[in-house]
C-alpha cells in the first residue's frame, strides 16, 4: 500500500482493509456522496474505473474476483445508483459472488428535512445480502473486517455496507487487522450417517459425480474432485458454471448441463441408472424445473457448503462441509473397482457430441464452432444471458475452471460485456472474449466505452438476429403468438467504431474465422464482430 501522510478517515480505513484482502480493483459511478471514498480507494492503492451503469460496474467486479479471488467492489452513490445496483447485488447473492457493495448515504439528521434521492439503502438490499452494515465513527475498521469475513465464509455473498458522509470523512483509529487466518472447510463427522456413505460407494458399479458452482468457491476442491474421479473412475457432470472442473477433454468429463433439455433429454436417463449419485457443491439453483427430482434420493450422497432448502432434490445422506473433505471422507476404506460395465459414459459422451454438433448450414450452432475451433484454451471466454449462453455452454470445452464466466443462478442478461473487463483487469495479459446477443448488446452498449477507456484488446462478437430468440422459442413451445421479442436491426459493427474500437459485419463461418482470427492479433483496443444469423436459427438446437 503506498505510505501517506493523510491522517486516516472511516473511508481510509474501509480502504486500507479492503486492500490488505488483495483488492486493486473497483468499480462504478461518482456521485457527491461517494468521492471521499474513491478518494480513499485511489490513495490506498485500489484503482476506480468508471462504469456506464451500475449493474455493469458490479459485474466488473465479479470478473476481477473470477480471476483474482479477492472480494469484488461496487461503489454506488446515494438513491438511483443504489437502485441502478439492485439486480447485480441479486445476481452476487445467486451466482455467490463476495461483493463488497459500498454505498453513500445522506447522514441521517439531514435526511429528516431533506427527501431529495433519499431512501433506506439498507430496507431495499437487506434481502439481497448476507449483511447490511451502516459505517459508524470508530468502528469502521470491525465493520469492513466482519464484512470481507461474511463475504467470503462459508458460501460467498454480497455484503453491504452503507456509509453516511459525514462518517465517511470522519477521524477514524487506524487500529491493527486481525489475523487473516480462517478456519477451513468442515469435514463429515464420523458416525453410522458416514459409515453408510461409505459402503454405499464401496458396493456402487455406476457412480457418478454432479459438481456445481460452491466447488469453485473452496481452494482446493476442484483438484480434489479430479482427483476422486481419476483414482475411482468415476464420471462426472457439471453445471454451467463449474464447467472444467474435470477438463472437457477428458474421458471422464460429461459436460456442463442444466438448461437444455435437448441435453436433458440424455443427461437425466443416464442419472436415474446411476446406483449412486455423489453431489459436490452442487446447488440447482443453476438449473432447469427439469432437474425437480432427478434421481433417487436413497441412492444420493450431498456434500454442500450449506443446508440444502431448496427441495429441489433431496440426498438420503448430506453434509454441510467441504467438498474435499466430505470425498476424502467417502473414499475412506474404498478401493477401485471396474464402473459402469456396459460403457454408459461414454456412450453419453458421443451422444452429446451427435447432439450439439454443428448444422451444415450457417446459423448459431457454426458460428459457436467456429469461435471454439480459434479460441485459444487459456482465454477466459465470458457469455451473456439467452439462447446462444445455453447452446455455447452445450457445445464450449473447458479446460480448467474459471474459463468461462456467465450469470448461472440468477441469468440476468447484460453480463457479457463487463465480466470480460473486470476478468481482462484481474489477469494480465489474458486474452479475454465476449460473446452475446443482440438483445444483451442493446442493454449494455455503453460499456463498449469503458472497453474503450480501458485500452485492453478485448473482443465481442455479437450473435445478432433482431429478436429475444429464447423467449420467442418459449412463445412457439407453448402455441403463443408472438408478442414483444422482435426489434429493428442495428448497425453494432458501426457503433463499436463509432465508440472508438473496431467494428465488422459477417454473415458466414469463413468470414467470421478471419474477422476472428484478426480480432485475437490485435494488441490493444476493441474489436466487435457483429456475426448476423437467421431468425428462428435457434430451433432444435437446444
Amino acid at each position: 500500500m503506498p505510505a501517506s501522510s493523510h491522517p486516516p478517515s472511516c473511508a481510509d480505513v474501509i480502504a486500507r482493509r479492503l486492500h490488505d484482502e488483495g483488492v486493486r480493483h473497483a468499480f462504478g459511478i461518482p456521485g457527491g456522496e461517494v468521492l471521499a471514498l474513491i478518494e480513499a480507494l485511489e490513495r490506498a492503492g485500489i484503482r476506480f474505473h468508471l462504469a456506464r451503469h451500475e449493474n455493469a460496474a458490479g459485474f466488473m467486479a465479479e470478473g476481477v474476483h473470477r480471476m483474482t479471488g479477492a472480494p469484488g467492489v461496487l461503489v454506488a452513490t446515494v438513491g438511483p445508483g443504489v437502485a441502478n445496483a439492485v439486480n447485480v447485488v441479486a445476481n452476487a447473492a445467486q451466482d455467490r459472488v463476495p461483493l463488497i457493495v459500498v454505498t453513500g448515504r445522506i447522514p441521517e439528521d439531514e435526511a429528516l428535512t431533506f427527501p431529495h434521492q433519499v431512501f433506506d439503502h439498507q430496507a431495499v438490499l437487506r434481502p439481497l445480502v448476507k449483511a447490511s452494515f451502516e459505517a459508524r465513527p470508530g468502528a469502521c475498521g470491525a465493520m469492513i473486517d466482519k464484512a470481507v469475513r461474511l463475504a467470503a465464509d462459508p458460501r460467498p455473498g454480497p455484503v453491504h455496507v452503507d456509509v453516511p458522509t459525514s462518517v465517511a470523512a470522519a477521524p477514524e483509529r487506524a487500529a491493527p487487522p486481525p489475523p487473516r487466518a480462517r478456519l477451513g472447510p468442515a469435514a463429515p463427522a464420523p458416525g453410522p450417517a458416514l459409515d453408510e456413505a461409505r459402503a454405499m460407494f464401496r458396493a456402487a458399479r455406476r457412480p457418478v459425480l454432479i459438481a456445481g458452482l460452491d466447488v469453485l468457491s473452496e481452494p482446493g476442491a476442484p483438484e480434489a474432485v479430479r482427483a476422486f474421479a481419476e483414482r475411482f473412475g468415476v464420471p462426472v457432470a457439471t453445471t454451467y458454471k463449474a464447467k472444467g472442473v474435470l477438463p472437457e477433454d477428458h474421458p471422464l468429463s460429461l459436460g456442463g448441463h442444466g438448461l437444455s433439455p435437448r441435453s436433458d433429454a440424455l443427461v437425466l436417463p443416464f442419472l436415474r441408472k446411476a446406483d449412486m449419485v455423489i453431489c459436490a457443491g452442487y446447488d440447482p439453483i443453476e438449473m432447469r424445473a427439469g432437474w425437480r427430482y432427478p434421481w433417487d434420493p436413497a441412492r444420493a450422497v450431498e456434500f454442500a457448503a450449506a443446508p440444502p432448502v431448496h427441495h429441489m432434490h433431496h440426498a438420503r445422506r448430506a453434509w454441510v462441509c467441504g467438498v474435499a473433505a466430505g470425498l476424502a471422507a467417502l473414499a475412506e476404506g474404498a478401493e477401485p473397482a471396474a464402473l459402469w460395465p456396459e460403457g454408459e459414459p461414454a456412450a453419453l459422451r458421443k451422444a452429446l457430441a451427435r447432439a450439439f454438433a454443428p448444422p451444415e448450414a450457417w446459423g448459431p450452432g457454426q458460428a459457436i464452432a467456429t469461435l471454439a475451433r480459434l479460441t485459444p484454451p487459456d482465454a477466459v471466454v465470458t457469455v451473456d444471458t439467452g439462447a446462444h449462453r445455453i447452446l455455447l455452454s452445450q457445445m464450449w470445452r473447458c479446460a480448467a475452471p474459471g474459463r468461462l464466466l456467465q450469470s448461472t443462478g440468477l441469468c440476468t442478461m447484460g453480463c457479457a460485456l463487463p465480466l470480460a473487463a473486470g476478468a481482462a483487469l484481474g489477469r494480465a495479459g489474458a486474452r479475454v472474449v465476449a460473446v452475446l446477443g443482440d438483445g444483451c448488446l442493446d442493454m449494455t452498449l455503453g460499456e463498449l466505452a469503458t472497453w474503450r477507456d480501458l485500452g485492453l484488446p478485448l473482443t465481442a462478437v455479437v450473435l445478432a438476429d433482431d429478436s429475444l430468440s429464447l423467449i420467442e422459442l418459449k412463445q412457439r413451445a407453448d402455441g403463443r403468438p408472438e408478442a414483444g421479442v422482435a426489434f429493428g436491426r442495428s448497425d453494432y459493427a458501426a457503433a463499436a467504431r463509432a465508440l472508438g474500437g473496431r467494428g465488422v459485419e459477417v454473415g458466414d463461418a469463413d468470414s467470421l474465422a478471419a474477422a476472428y482470427a484478426g480480432a485475437l492479433d490485435a494488441d490493444a483496443g476493441f474489436s466487435l464482430i457483429a456475426a448476423r444469423i437467421p431468425r428462428g436459427a435457434y430451433e432444435g438446437l437446444i
